[in-house]
């Protein structure tokens, strides 16, 4: 299954190739490298030579921005009633992921439509850009990031879209831990979202590799699950891995524990407006209620 983020109007794919991509964030353009794309550019004209900032990558790791038209340091852009604040950072992110508004917009539809008061736990939440989402469709949501400046990021990009009277915790901690201790408090949750990273260390050096770890880690959730859940996502930006991987993990898991439900999976993309050409941009496996 591939999933479209088509409904955006302050985002836009303009073009690939020569691994990098051209993109519109409000009216900003910026070029940056993607490692999916392996095909040249096809005409290297007009705003690839002139977009407002392009994203050198350094030899020695890293890289940096060259500003060729002046652009603010941060601004923000809207996703229907949400709004995001943009800003370029050293490792040539912007602070969110567009693809991920499909995922939004299921989640939204999923709350909404409940018809039930549903409590949300965001794992390696970032930016906060779901936590947004489930909190505009009236959830109680709990936002865990083990980075204080991406959950400050999170708060504000809850306050900008107008959401900060919204029942939103943002937790700063590492989320193996935090689960933990909400498995001996006894809290639950309705729906779970988890985009682990591929490799990691915790506060005491703990080593974690999506390989070894996600299934004992979603096994652990369990424990926190609701009696009636109604969504559980997992999204993963994992170079190799397979979307099936992530079926089979949620199939092992909450497939046991919640009978009657539904288990699919597959890749989140953006469709080049010029060219109509997909970017894959990472795999998702999701169980939601029926």
């Amino acid at each position: 299954m591939l999933l479209l983020a088509d409904k955006w109007k302050d985002y836009e794919l303009i073009d690939l190739g020569g691994g990098e991509k051209l993109e519109r964030w409000g009216q900003y353009v910026l070029r940056r490298p993607d490692p999916q794309v392996i095909w040249p550019i096809a005409n290297e004209r007009g705003l690839w030579k002139n977009p407002h900032g392009h994203y050198h990558r350094s030899n020695r790791g890293g890289g940096s921005w060259e500003v060729i038209n002046k652009y603010p340091e941060m601004w923000t852009i809207n996703y229907g009633k949400l709004t995001f604040k943009i800003k370029p950072t050293g490792f040539k992110h912007t602070g969110l992921f567009p693809e991920q508004a499909a995922n939004w917009d299921w989640m939204m539809d999923k709350i909404s439509s409940a018809k039930r008061p549903i409590k949300v736990l965001n794992l390696f939440a970032y930016t906060g850009g779901a936590s947004v989402a489930c909190a505009s469709a009236g959830a109680e949501v709990c936002h865990v990031d083990a980075a204080k400046g991406m959950v400050n990021w999170a708060k504000e990009n809850l306050e900008l879209s107008g959401l900060k009277d919204r029942k939103v915790r943002f937790i700063v901690d590492d989320v193996f831990k935090f689960v933990e201790r909400e498995v001996r408090r006894g809290n639950k949750y309705d729906a779970i979202i988890m985009d682990p990273p591929s490799y990691g260390r915790g506060p005491k050096g703990e080593v974690w590799k999506i390989e070894d770890k996600l299934y004992e880690f979603v096994d652990l959730c369990m424990k926190i699950l609701s009696d009636r859940p109604l969504f559980f996502l997992i999204n993963s930006y994992t170079t190799g891995f397979s979307p099936i991987v992530l079926e089979n993990v949620l199939g092992a898991t909450i497939g046991r524990k919640a009978k009657g439900g539904k288990i699919y999976s597959g890749e989140v993309g953006l469709a080049c407006s010029k060219s109509k050409t997909v970017l894959p941009c990472g795999i998702f496996g999701r169980w939601e209620e029926r």
